[in-house]
């Protein structure tokens, strides 16, 4: 059942590639199918962690909801519901430069759910709630759980990823089940944003959409994906290009203006830049910009992330002309375009 809806819905860019499936003959408990997933990198669960209760960026909450809401578009339109969305099951891609979704352990056709119990303590919508109460006490539930269920889930995460908070205590607690719209308008002026009120507000609309507690007023992935909040351009913090990695690196602290300005001096660096990057995978490209956007960055674009990620991982903190070099990674599809951000040091 699982191999089958994995092979069904592993064809969109947003959910995790299916390669294979084999059978484990040695098992313990005799012979079991495996399957042979795509490897991903850092979790949503991951980067909450590293928020240090601050919350994630703009940026990454609109490139995360995005993706996902892409993802669950797409699964509803093939009549699935994922039914165990949660920060551990959306991971970053760096090949393809997003989040995906994984773990189709209990997902199910809409109107004919197969599994009893679905969702995860924290993330479960209230007829979900209900339906497990129910089949807990051998008794059928009147309302069918339907894709609806993804959209309350993913409105939990993206509320955890703007607090930078777990929130499984708040959305049990009687205060929510009354008025849960009133918790998130607080927790949202809680963050004290200026700068970014307006987008912050079309972020709060679009989660209080996605957690109505009657289903059929929730908005679908298709509808949550028409938000005005997904109409702002942000740019990434540093900690974000730290954090996700892709097949470009971009180095800061490496060049001072008069390296720049001195051709001669500017060649030799480059060919040093483009020599110590090469110990680490294959260089497609390198580009030093001397004017800004960018002026001073080393953007170093590999064959594959993975190239990029051990060059990260050795040339941070490494000493470059007598400065201390900060390596981050850079969106791909940026530097394809040109677009580089100034230095976000």
């Amino acid at each position: 059942r699982v191999i089958a809806r994995y092979q069904c819905l592993s064809m969109h860019l947003t959910v995790v590639t299916l390669y294979g499936v084999f059978t484990n003959h040695y098992s313990v408990n005799g012979p079991s199918r495996c399957l042979l997933l795509e490897l991903l990198d850092i979790s949503v669960s991951e980067l909450l962690l590293h928020s240090s209760n601050q919350g994630c960026s703009m940026w990454m909450i609109q490139h995360c909801a995005r993706d996902v809401l892409e993802a669950l578009a797409f699964l509803h339109h093939k009549g699935y519901v994922h039914a165990d969305l949660k920060p551990r099951n959306i991971l970053w891609s760096a090949e393809e430069e997003c989040f995906k979704l994984i773990d189709f352990g209990l997902s199910f056709r809409e109107g004919n759910q197969d599994v009893k119990y679905i969702q995860t303590d924290g993330y479960r919508a209230p007829e979900a709630e209900l339906q497990n109460c129910l089949a807990q006490a051998g008794l059928q539930s009147e309302t069918e759980c339907t894709s609806a269920v993804d959209l309350w889930s993913l409105g939990i995460v993206l509320l955890e990823m703007f607090s930078g908070m777990k929130l499984k205590h708040t959305v049990q607690s009687q205060e929510w089940k009354t008025n849960s719209s009133a918790i998130i308008d607080r927790i949202f002026a809680s963050e004290g944003v200026v700068n970014s009120a307006i987008p912050a507000y079309h972020l709060r609309d679009l989660i209080k959409s996605m957690l109505h507690c009657d289903q059929g007023k929730r908005a679908s992935a298709e509808k949550a994906l028409c938000s005005p909040f997904f109409s702002i351009p942000f740019a990434p913090h540093i900690e974000d290009l730290v954090m996700l990695p892709t097949p470009v690196l971009r180095l800061l602290n490496v060049l001072s203006d008069a390296s720049l300005q001195c051709e001669e001096e500017y060649e030799d660096i480059l060919e040093d830049i483009r020599e110590e990057c090469q110990k680490y995978g294959p260089v497609v490209s390198l580009l030093i910009p001397k004017e800004n956007p960018g002026k001073g960055q080393v953007f170093v674009e590999y064959a594959n992330a993975g190239d990029s990620k051990a060059a990260q991982k050795m040339l941070t903190g490494k000493i470059f002309d007598g400065k201390f070099v900060v390596a981050t990674f850079y969106p791909l599809s940026a530097y394809k375009r040109g677009y580089l951000y100034q230095n976000l040091l």
